[in-house]
């Protein structure tokens, strides 16, 4: 089978980039430009280590073909950061909300895009939304205890 040429958006770059047909979307990221914070953990969506957001959704792009990134808008870790650290990042420093680090920008994404559905999410709401990332280091109070507190500073920026 042939390549298919896939032009998308990453981090708000048009890029483009050849596809094999078995080819995820993860592997593109890694392999065709060089974006390594996306981690592959377990390659069937089990783990959340690899989340992206495709057209403001949390995808794991173990998941999603290559190919099937054409014309989306793609945001991953290596864009959340853009004039010093997101505020999520800050607050993962904080809290200590990270020790080995290979589940953590699966948990960043995903609760970047928690909190730009639900800016102001209840601790229950931000338990249930990153259910689908897994981390074996922290335990999950520190990190959610991170996004909350970043939910807060976030809302202060916004208010003022």
């Amino acid at each position: 089978m042939s390549k298919r040429h896939v032009i998308t958006t990453v981090n708000g770059d048009q890029t483009e980039f050849l596809a094999d047909p078995g080819m995820t979307l993860l592997d593109a990221l890694r392999d065709e430009m060089g974006l390594t914070g996306s981690k592959e953990g377990c390659g069937s969506g089990d783990c959340g280590a690899c989340s992206v957001i495709v057209d403001g959704r949390i995808v794991c792009s173990c998941l999603v073909l290559a190919a099937e990134a054409e014309g989306k808008r793609i945001e991953t870790i290596e864009g959340m950061a853009q004039e010093g650290l997101h505020p999520l990042q800050q607050k993962f420093l904080e809290h200590a909300a990270l020790q080995c680090g290979y589940c953590t920008p699966g948990l960043l994404m995903a609760s970047k895009a928690l909190l730009d559905a639900n800016p102001d999410p209840t601790e229950t709401e931000a338990r249930y939304w990153l259910a689908g990332n897994l981390c074996r280091c922290t335990g999950y109070d520190k990190i959610i205890r991170a996004v909350l507190d970043a939910a807060a500073e976030l809302r202060q920026v916004r208010a003022a």
